[in-house]
């Protein structure tokens, strides 16, 4: 089915095309897909291996930073904390909606009439997926510079002025998120009804905001890859050095290691969704104006890309 054969939505949500409610037919005979690809169970499994492992880093780098005396360590464990603790509070605040509605059905129709909680949703889905991968590009922009360039710093980066990084990330994130509930873009219900996300109809402002989301995690992916292979090439010349700095190369090895290890995950887990994001709302570009609807094929694919977003949450901590 192209994009051109959907026709309006049905049933009570036909006039409700321009509010959260209208972008996928809640009646539209997916019974079969939803009892293998939505399971509550599905949902509250990776909800609660995903909170587990993130509290049980968390549990362990704070820990750990009692016992660094190495600002450059120090601020590095910092910067992890604030990934472990978005994508904890990610996990957490999505969970506590998404998880009730599939052991209860609730109708957001009559329990969120004004589209509060689904921007609330929607919002958080946006903050905490944003917020990792611009963490893992400033946490390889901070190592690239202090691997490169050693001299150009006094001194490494302070615990204060590392909180105040994370605090800018979070900021950040948060005007992005907050841009649907100012007027760019609209964050609307998916399929299966459990969750809201950003709307890839053919709308200009939803077009708008889908590609700066979009383009802006493909470029925080992109930078963290180049910023990380420069660290890595850097430490293989200089590894077998001077015996005298070897224990620092050693731990700045460690971090190269983790900070590969979060890249990997984040590209794997995060760049499938960002390129069918592109790819879904460019394609609608000509039809701009006569889709109401999101294609069947389209919101299952988005709910399968999600589901490898959540991989990301889960692995991080590990």
């Amino acid at each position: 089915m192209g994009w051109g054969d959907m026709d309006p939505p049905n049933s009570s949500l036909g006039g409700q095309s321009d509010t959260c409610f209208g972008v996928f037919n809640a009646s539209g005979g997916h019974s079969t897909a939803q009892t293998s690809i939505t399971s509550p169970w599905f949902s509250t499994a990776f909800g609660l291996i995903g909170l587990c492992s993130n509290l049980f880093a968390l549990c362990v780098l704070l820990s750990s930073s009692r016992k660094l005396s190495s600002r450059t360590r120090s601020s590095f464990l910092i910067f992890l904390c604030g990934l472990v603790v978005t994508d904890f509070m990610g996990l957490l605040v999505t969970a506590s909606v998404i998880i009730p509605y599939h052991f209860t059905k609730f109708a957001w129709a009559e329990v969120d009439p004004g589209c509060h909680l689904c921007n609330f949703l929607g919002f958080s889905m946006v903050f905490f997926g944003q917020c990792p991968l611009l963490l893992g590009a400033t946490m390889a922009g901070e190592r690239f510079f202090g691997i490169n360039h050693p001299f150009s710093r006094s001194t490494s980066i302070s615990k204060r002025r590392a909180w105040s990084i994370v605090g800018l990330v979070w900021g950040f994130s948060c005007l992005l998120g907050l841009l649907p509930v100012l007027g760019l873009g609209r964050y609307t219900l998916q399929y299966p009804g459990s969750w809201c996300f950003i709307t890839l109809l053919p709308d200009t402002g939803d077009i708008i905001f889908c590609l700066l989301f979009a383009l802006l995690g493909i470029f925080s992916v992109l930078l963290s890859f180049i910023f990380n292979t420069v660290s890595v090439v850097t430490l293989c010349r200089v590894y077998h050095d001077r015996e005298s700095v070897q224990r620092r190369r050693d731990s700045e090895v460690e971090m190269m290691v983790q900070l590969v290890g979060i890249m990997v995950i984040a590209t794997i887990c995060w760049m499938p969704l960002l390129i069918f994001i592109v790819q879904t709302v460019l394609q609608q570009l000509p039809a701009s104006g006569r889709i109401q609807m999101l294609p069947p094929e389209t919101q299952k694919l988005l709910l399968i890309y999600i589901r490898m977003v959540t991989w990301n949450q889960i692995l991080d901590p590990w």
